[in-house]
C-alpha cells in the first residue's frame, strides 16, 4: 500500500534554515582556483571572489558558511591572514602539501560572507595553538573597546566589530585535531569556553567539537558530556559538532561515476544510516538538555568517493552524479525530521572537494546535481515542519534495505506547503496518493530532477546533463488528494497553494 498523509494542521518544529549551511576549507581547490580568483583575475570576481559562484549561492539562500576547515583550522594561525596581502607569510599547507599564500584570511572571508549575506562560522584552533591566540582573534573580531587588537583591526580596514554569531572550538579534536579522548578534550573546551568572551551585545555560540568520526552509537559523547557537566562549575554548552561521511570500502573498485545497481544501494543505505548516528548522539544530549536548547550540529557531511584521476590525492576532487543528489535530498529530509535537535549542518564542501556544489575550471564554472537539491529544497527554510504518515514499499538488496521513498513537507510563513519526495529506487517507478489533510488542493506546481542515467553527471562539455526542469506526473483525484507518478530515481518538489 502507497499512500502518504500530510497533516497540514499538526504544525511541529521550526525548519532552521542554518541546517542547509555550507563550508569552504583551505583544502585542494576549495578556496584557491575555487571560490576565490583574486583581483587581478581576468575571471568575473568581486573583492577576488567568483562573480558566478557569488549569485548561485545567493539564489540558494545560504545560511552560513564554515572556515577556515576542517583539518585546517588546526594548523591555521589567525595573525597569518591579516594586514597587506604581500607582507603576509607563505605557509605550507599540510593537508595536500599545498602553498598557502594566506591570500584569504579573516577579513577576506567575513567580506564573501558580506557579498552571500551568510552568518560567518568560525573554526578556531586547539590542535596547535593557544587560548591565548583564540581568545585574541575573538577580541579582534568582535570588540569596540578601545585596544591594541581593536586598533589592529581598524588599521587593517576595518573600522567597526563584526558580530560573529558561530564559533567552533577545535575540530575533530578524536582524530586531526590532536587524537584526544573525550575527557581530555572536555577540559581544553572548558578552558578555552572560558576565555573566548562575548564582547558586543552579539551572544557568540560557542560550539564543541563533537566526536562523530566513530561515536555512531553516542559513546564518546556521554563520556565528553560528563566530563563537562560534573564538575565544580558546569559550564554552559550551547552546541555539539558531529560528522558523518560516506567511505567506499577499501576493496570497492567503483568511483564517483563508475557504479552499478550495487553500488547505488551501499552508498544511499549508508546515507540513511545518519538517522541512527543523530538518534544515538540525540539521546545522550537528551539526559542532560531536555529542554533541547543545544544545537547538535552537523558540520560536515557528505559523500566521499576516490579522486578524480588525473588530480592530486589529497585535493580531494570528485565529481557528482543523480546518486549524489538523492544522498542530499535524503540527508535533509533526515535533518529536518529531528529539527528539534538538528539546528545546523554544513555540507562538505562549497568548491572542487568531496560533495561540491561547484565544480570550477578556469573560467568555467558548473553547477552539480547536489547543488540543484538546495535549489530545491530552500523552501523549507525558516518553514514550519508538517508531520506526515507515509506508507511505501522497502527497498532491498540482499539482507538490507531502506525505505523507497523519502519525503518532508513544511508550511511557509505565506501559507505555502513545500513538499518534496525522493525515490530512491534506481529502477522502479511509484505512483503515490498524497492526502492533505485538512486543507483543499487549489493550485500546484512542481520541478523534477532526473536524469537519462545513474551515473548522469554535468561536465565542462556538457552542464546540463542533470538540471531540474517542470514536473506535471501529478492530478488531482479529489479536493485534498493528489496522485503523483513519482519515476525511478528521482526528486520531486511541489509547491501547493491553498
Amino acid at each position: 500500500m502507497n499512500h502518504l498523509t500530510i497533516h497540514t494542521q499538526s504544525k511541529q518544529h521550526n525548519i532552521n534554515r542554518h541546517i542547509y549551511g555550507h563550508f569552504a576549507e583551505h583544502l585542494g581547490r576549495c578556496i584557491y582556483d575555487g571560490l576565490y580568483v583574486g583581483e587581478s583575475s581576468k575571471v568575473a570576481q568581486v573583492r577576488g571572489f567568483r562573480q558566478d559562484i557569488i549569485d548561485a549561492l545567493k539564489a540558494i539562500n545560504i545560511p552560513n558558511l564554515r572556515w577556515p576547515g576542517g583539518c585546517f583550522a588546526d594548523e591555521y594561525h589567525w595573525r597569518d591572514g591579516i594586514g597587506p596581502k604581500a607582507e603576509r607569510p607563505l605557509r605550507l599547507n599540510f593537508w595536500g602539501n599545498a602553498p598557502e599564500t594566506n591570500a584569504v584570511g579573516t577579513h577576506e572571508f567575513l567580506d564573501l560572507c558580506e557579498l552571500l549575506n551568510c552568518a560567518p562560522y568560525f573554526g578556531g584552533n586547539v590542535g596547535s595553538g593557544t587560548v591565548q591566540e583564540m581568545r585574541d582573534w575573538v577580541e579582534y573580531l568582535t570588540s569596540n573597546y578601545d585596544s591594541n587588537l581593536s586598533r589592529l583591526r581598524k588599521q587593517n580596514g576595518r573600522e567597526t566589530a563584526w558580530a560573529i554569531p558561530f564559533w567552533g572550538i577545535g575540530n575533530e579534536n578524536w582524530g586531526c585535531g590532536g587524537h584526544m579522548t573525550p575527557e581530555h578534550y572536555a577540559d581544553l573546551y572548558c578552558q578555552y569556553d572560558t576565555f573566548v568572551r562575548n564582547y558586543g551585545d552579539v551572544n557568540m555560540m560557542k560550539i564543541a567539537s563533537g566526536l562523530g568520526g566513530t561515536d555512531h552509537n553516542g559513546e564518546d559523547i556521554q563520556r565528553f558530556m560528563e566530563s563537562v557537566v560534573k564538575r565544580r562549575h558546569p559550564v554552559q554548552l550551547e552546541g555539539v559538532s558531529i560528522h558523518y561521511y560516506i567511505f567506499l570500502p577499501h576493496e570497492a573498485k567503483h568511483s564517483a561515476t563508475e557504479f552499478g545497481d550495487e553500488e547505488w544501494f551501499f552508498v544511499l543505505h549508508e546515507a540513511n544510516r545518519i538517522d541512527h548516528v543523530i538518534h544515538q548522539n540525540a539521546m545522550v544530549l537528551d539526559q542532560y538538555d531536555p529542554e533541547k536548547k543545544i544545537w547538535l550540529i552537523v558540520d560536515e557531511w557528505g559523500a566521499w568517493y576516490p579522486v578524480e584521476k588525473g588530480t592530486p590525492p589529497a585535493f580531494l576532487y570528485q565529481q557528482n552524479t543523480l546518486r549524489d543528489a538523492l544522498v542530499a535530498a535524503h540527508t535533509l529530509h533526515i535533518f529536518q525530521n529531528h529539527g528539534e535537535r538538528v539546528q545546523m549542518a554544513n555540507l562538505a564542501q562549497t568548491v572542487n572537494v568531496i560533495q561540491s556544489l561547484f565544480l570550477t575550471q578556469d573560467d568555467k564554472m558548473i553547477l552539480t546535481p547536489t547543488y540543484h537539491v538546495f535549489d530545491l529544497f530552500k523552501g523549507h527554510q525558516d518553514a514550519t515542519y508538517l508531520t506526515i504518515d507515509l506508507s511505501c514499499p522497502s527497498y532491498t538488496h540482499g539482507e538490507k534495505s531502506l525505505p523507497m521513498l523519502s519525503v518532508n513537507a513544511s508550511l511557509s510563513a505565506q501559507g505555502t506547503i513545500l513538499l518534496t519526495l525522493c525515490n530512491l529506487h534506481p529502477r522502479q517507478a511509484i505512483t503515490l496518493p498524497c492526502q492533505f489533510e485538512g486543507r483543499i488542493v487549489k493550485q500546484v506546481s512542481g520541478k523534477i530532477l532526473q536524469a537519462q542515467t545513474l551515473q548522469s553527471h554535468n561536465t565542462f562539455e556538457n552542464p546540463q546533463q542533470v538540471v531540474p526542469c517542470a514536473f506535471t506526473g501529478f492530478y488531482q483525484s479529489e479536493q485534498s488528494t493528489l496522485m503523483v507518478d513519482l519515476p525511478a530515481a528521482s526528486i520531486v518538489a511541489l509547491s501547493i497553494e491553498e
